[in-house]
């Protein structure tokens, strides 16, 4: 309904039930339907880190780059915490180079940011974007 109504990207959480009971075949399935009803748009799966365990978060990984979705994505940033530069590491070591890695949750300055970025994030998900742009303007590199 989304992609009918002009949606140009769908998120969606990752079953964090499932995936921790280990019904990863329920899971993938779950993210082929959603990538098929989207139709060929950017699918981003959202894995909530902050709940998974080392060992969750790669099986996740390897379940959504297996779904055909885009990107995987660290956090709703409603949950207990955001993204973290090991977090965005694990995910990249993961998923490979060429998959596309959002980091989300608590980026609020251009030095986290910069930091994302460089632990292999491709897109960075933040409500702080003037505060990023104005950092990188004072002095920032990248």
């Amino acid at each position: 309904m989304a992609i009918d109504d002009g949606a140009h990207e769908i998120d969606v959480v990752l079953n964090l039930a499932r995936l921790k009971a280990g019904d990863d075949k329920y899971v993938l399935r779950e993210l082929i339907d959603v990538v098929e009803a989207a139709d060929e748009h950017t699918v981003k799966v959202i894995l909530e880190t902050c709940l998974l365990t080392e060992a969750e978060k790669i099986r996740a990984c390897k379940l959504v780059v297996e779904s055909g979705a885009h990107f995987v994505k660290t956090s709703t940033g409603f949950s207990t915490a955001g993204a973290t530069i090991a977090d965005v590491k694990l995910i990249r070591e993961t998923v490979g180079p060429k998959f596309g890695v959002k980091a989300s949750g608590g980026i609020r300055d251009a030095q986290t940011a910069l930091a994302m970025i460089a632990a292999g994030a491709t897109r960075i998900g933040t409500s702080n974007g003037i505060a990023i742009v104005k950092g990188l303007a004072g002095g920032g590199s990248y």
